[in-house]
């Protein structure tokens, strides 16, 4: 009976120690993933400037928002660069009136519930203070354009599927920086602002508006803010979308430019803050930054474009203790300048079924890394 026991009791502990030893390798296990590079996408025209990114990884398209080359023989002029994120493809251009900075894809536009080609709809923020909205099942047709009202450019925006609301900012404003409502239930059509001047109970900035974005649960925006008069070191604000008023600041401590909703209720900014929506604490300061960030929901990963350096994508986890996990070096500073030759970024996005990480680098193109998890492959159904 006593040797049964004894061993009944070896088995256990080993058991246990088998389940410990399994759950600190998964806890340690992103610490241990390497990236590779899978290829580089070359874009046409040199890609000597681009602002942000998009996937939307249910059509397997990649959207990057790029400024052409005005000095390339020929000229290339602004356009939205598409390519196919299933198999790493330059697919075309499309043509644009003016540059374009912020860009998203939004699944849904007007009335009718029906999508029969799945591609929906792109919103781009125009340098010539529009919001430009392409219909992605006819890429090449004049697109449809709401003014934001603006003397500068609109730039980064999130969208509101509850209410069929794009906010959108006119960061560079002056002389006071914006953020503007469209709805797109129905033709898109403007329907209100906040502008951040310090008047009407709002914030008065004093850097900028930044990377919003939609929390589903809470039917709030969150945008950041770089500074205000009374926070220097910068603030999230939350927004109603339907009154277009700002419900609460949330205070931050390192003047956050990007953004991204992450598990449990919890807001990231570019410098690391992770703020809980609930309370508005700063919970933890992962001690990175960059500037546009992505939130992958395929490997609970939060992207850093840019890095400190312009040069660099830190990873870090999006969930506790949030640890940097590597960073992936892309570009390169030549030394001496030209500053014009600099290979350098600050845009990411992610396809969350591939788990493929797409970085626009100036002058090389579209840089594809993954991790050694799934080597990039493509699943089963593609």
């Amino acid at each position: 009976m006593k040797r049964k026991t004894f061993a009944l009791s070896i088995l256990l502990v080993a058991v246990f120690t088998i389940l410990v030893v399994g759950y600190a390798e998964d806890r340690e296990n992103d610490k241990l993933i390497q990236y590779k590079l899978l290829t580089t996408i070359d874009i046409p025209g040199d890609l000597t400037g681009f602002d942000i990114s998009w996937v939307d990884s249910e059509s397997g398209r990649y959207y990057l928002a790029n400024r052409g080359n005005a000095t390339a023989t020929p000229p290339v002029s602004p356009s939205i660069s598409v390519i196919d994120t299933r198999h790493n493809k330059f697919l075309y251009a499309i043509p644009m009136a003016t540059g374009g900075n912020g860009v998203a894809a939004i699944r849904r536009i007007g009335d009718d519930d029906d999508d029969d080609d799945g591609r929906g709809t792109l919103v781009v923020g125009g340098t010539d203070s529009t919001a430009i909205f392409i219909d992605l099942a006819r890429p090449f047709a004049p697109p449809v354009t709401v003014s934001t009202g603006g003397n500068n450019r609109a730039d980064e925006l999130a969208y509101d599927p509850l209410h069929h609301i794009v906010l959108i900012a006119n960061d560079r404003d002056t002389p006071a920086p914006f953020v503007t409502f469209i709805s797109t239930a129905g033709p898109p059509h403007l329907l209100g602002k906040i502008v951040y001047d310090g008047t009407s109970g709002n914030p008065q900035s004093t850097g900028g508006i930044e990377q919003p974005v939609w929390d589903g649960s809470k039917k709030r925006f969150y945008i950041a803010i770089p500074s205000t008069s009374a926070n220097p070191n910068g603030e999230v604000d939350e927004i109603d979308p339907v009154t277009m008023k700002i419900t609460r600041v949330l205070p931050t401590t390192c003047g956050p430019a990007g953004l991204v909703l992450i598990p449990g209720q919890h807001l990231m900014t570019s410098c690391g803050d992770v703020i809980t929506i609930a309370t508005g604490a700063v919970v933890h300061v992962a001690g990175v930054g960059g500037d546009e960030i992505w939130f992958n929901r395929g490997d609970e990963r939060v992207y850093f474009g840019g890095g400190l350096d312009r040069i660099s994508v830190p990873v870090v986890s999006a969930l506790p203790p949030y640890n940097l996990i590597t960073t992936l070096v892309v570009g390169q500073i030549l030394v001496p300048p030209p500053n014009a030759a600099n290979h350098t970024t600050h845009s990411v996005a992610a396809d969350s079924e591939l788990n493929r990480i797409f970085v626009p680098v100036t002058h090389e193109g579209v840089k594809v890394y993954t991790d050694d998890r799934d080597n990039g492959r493509e699943r089963e159904d593609d």
